[in-house]
C-alpha cells in the first residue's frame, strides 16, 4: 500500500505543478504550436478536468485501499491521453515534441497499474473508519 500512496501522491502533486501554469500560457501555446487556439472553452476545460483528476490522485494517495476502484478510471485517464497523442502524431497532427509530452503520463499509467496490482481491495461489508 505504501507504493500506491507514493505513486498517486506524486502523480497528484506533479500534475498540479505541471498543469496549473497552463492557465497563464494560453497565448504562448498558440504561438509556439500554431495555429492559435480557436476554442478557449476546450483549452480551459481540459485544464479544469485535468486538475480535478489531480485531486482524485491525491485522494487515492491518502487511502489507496479505500479508493482502489478509482485506480481503474485513473489508468484510463493516463492511457487515453497517451493513446490520443499517439493517434494524432501518427496522422501528422502533432509534432514529435508534442507527442513526447505524453511520456510522463505513460510512465505514471504503468505505475498506476503496478499500484493497483499491489494494493489489496477491502473486503465486502467492511466499513471505512475515518482517522
Amino acid at each position: 500500500m505504501r507504493f500506491a500512496k507514493i505513486v498517486f501522491s506524486f502523480a497528484g502533486v506533479w500534475g498540479v505543478v505541471v498543469v496549473t501554469p497552463l492557465y497563464f500560457l494560453f497565448d504562448v501555446v498558440g504561438r509556439r504550436y500554431p495555429p492559435p487556439i480557436t476554442h478557449p472553452d476546450f483549452y480551459f476545460g481540459f485544464i479544469a478536468v485535468t486538475l480535478a483528476w489531480q485531486a482524485a490522485f491525491l485522494m487515492i494517495g491518502r487511502d489507496p485501499e479505500r479508493f482502489r476502484p478509482l485506480m481503474i478510471p485513473a489508468m484510463l485517464e493516463k492511457f487515453g491521453y497517451v493513446l490520443s497523442l499517439g493517434v494524432l502524431y501518427a496522422h501528422g497532427q502533432l509534432q514529435l515534441a508534442q507527442a513526447a509530452a505524453g511520456g510522463p503520463d505513460l510512465a505514471l499509467g504503468l505505475l498506476f497499474v503496478a499500484a493497483f496490482m499491489k494494493t489489496r481491495s477491502r473486503r465486502l461489508g467492511e466499513s471505512y473508519r475515518a482517522g
